[in-house]
Formats: structure tokens, C-alpha cells, sequence
């Protein structure tokens, strides 16, 4: 992670934007400060950002259709979504839309910092070479790529980070806390429901024709089982 990394910084309430944006400078990043959404589109445009923090509810272009208007060009650079929304069906309309993780308001700010050290870390790039398969599941790190047999799957970066995670320790059980750590780097306590929306998304992506093999150990966390022949 970069320490000179620019972040964008998206609210339309000054105050949230000032602090976040001092809170960032301090903490060594630089910063881009917008207050609405089609002001944030020109930023993320006009400049290099390597991570976008976006509210939900901003005035004309919200959250939402910032996602969804960044994500038609561009799938990796990560975008963090502040919501003061409760609904689950908001925090999984973000999430599906393509954004990395997400932090209800209000909220501490020294999580939300260490939440954007977590996503920098993860989402820097890797000289990893190597192909992990279970069944007719094929992932390969080297090309980013997903297979169910010949059929390609899209994942988002988040997406295969999980299924990375998971792959790489087969019939055995990771923990909650072990796959939030390894793949959100999130290393201190907190109630986001984020891991389990992110297994939804690789079940309804990966599991077809019988093939199911991320079981859930209730209780304990997941686990990535090879089918049985």
C-alpha cells in the first residue's frame, strides 16, 4: 500500500467531508474532496484515485449510480460506501452493484480508517502465479479468471479474493474471523454482515448443475468442499 495513495472523498454534508478528508491527509494520503455525485464522476475522471469513499445519499447522481457508472469502465479500483441507511437491501444493492465494502454511518473514524488500510492492502497488486480447482471450479490468479468447466464466470476483485481464500484451503473450515481478516484484512472487531453477502454472491455465481461446494459451518464459518464422485 502506497502512502501517497489519492482517495476521493464523496458527501454532500461538509462537515463529514472536511473530517474525513483531514483524517486521510493526516493519516499520510492524499485527497480529493467532492460534493456530489456528478462533481465525484468528473474527479474520478479528471484524476489518478485509488480508492473511492462514496455516500449513499448524495444530491443528482447518488451512490448508487456512482457505483454502477464507475463499474461500466473500470472493475478494480475500489470504492467504499458510507450509508445511514439500515436496510440490509441497500448495503446488498451497493455491494452488487460492485462496491468493496461499506460503513454505516456514524461511524468511528478510527475503523474506517483501518477499513481503508485493509482495502488498499488487498486490492494492491500481486506477483502470484497459480491455478486452484475444485471440481469444474478453476480459478486462475495469474489471468484473474473464473471458470465453472468452459463456462466463464464474472466476480468482481472482492469476489475472487474470497473465492482465492477459500480455494486455497479446501475441506477446511475457515472462520469468520479468518476470512475477514484474509480477505476484508479487517483484524478488530465489528458487525459488519459483509463476508456473508459476499458468499451469497459467489453461490448464486458458482453453484449450478448439482455443483454446490461452498458449505456454510453454522456457528463457525465456511468451508469449500470437492464434490464426491
Amino acid at each position: 500500500m502506497s502512502e501517497r495513495a489519492t482517495i476521493l472523498v464523496v458527501d454532500d454534508e461538509a462537515g463529514v467531508r472536511e473530517l474525513l478528508g483531514d483524517a486521510l491527509r493526516i493519516a499520510g494520503y492524499q485527497t480529493v474532496l467532492a460534493a456530489d455525485g456528478a462533481e465525484a464522476l468528473a474527479a474520478w475522471r479528471r484524476e489518478h484515485v485509488d480508492l473511492a469513499i462514496v455516500d449513499i445519499n448524495l444530491p443528482d447522481v447518488d451512490g448508487f449510480s456512482f457505483v454502477d457508472t464507475v463499474r461500466a469502465t473500470d472493475a478494480t479500483t475500489p470504492i467504499l460506501l458510507l450509508s445511514a441507511r439500515d436496510a440490509p437491501a441497500d448495503v446488498a444493492r451497493g455491494l452488487r452493484g460492485g462496491a468493496d465494502d461499506y460503513v454505516r454511518k456514524p461511524f468511528s473514524l478510527e475503523e474506517l480508517l483501518l477499513r481503508v488500510v485493509a482495502i488498499l492492502r488487498r486490492t494492491a497488486p500481486t506477483e502470484d502465479e497459480h491455478i486452484l480447482r475444485c471440481g469444474p471450479l478453476v480459478l486462475d490468479a495469474d489471468r484473474h479468471e473464473v471458470h465453472v468447466g468452459e463456462e466463464p464466470v464474472e466476480v468482481s476483485a472482492t469476489e475472487f479474493r474470497l473465492l482465492e481464500a477459500l480455494l486455497a484451503k479446501k475441506e477446511r473450515v475457515l472462520t469468520r474471523e479468518q476470512l475477514l481478516r484474509d480477505v476484508w484484512d479487517i483484524t478488530f472487531e465489528t458487525e459488519t454482515s459483509v463476508l456473508d453477502t459476499y458468499i451469497s454472491y459467489l453461490r448464486k455465481k458458482i453453484h449450478r448443475d448439482g455443483f454446490a461446494p461452498i458449505t456454510t459451518v453454522r456457528g463457525v464459518g465456511y468451508k469449500l468442499v470437492e464434490p464426491r464422485t
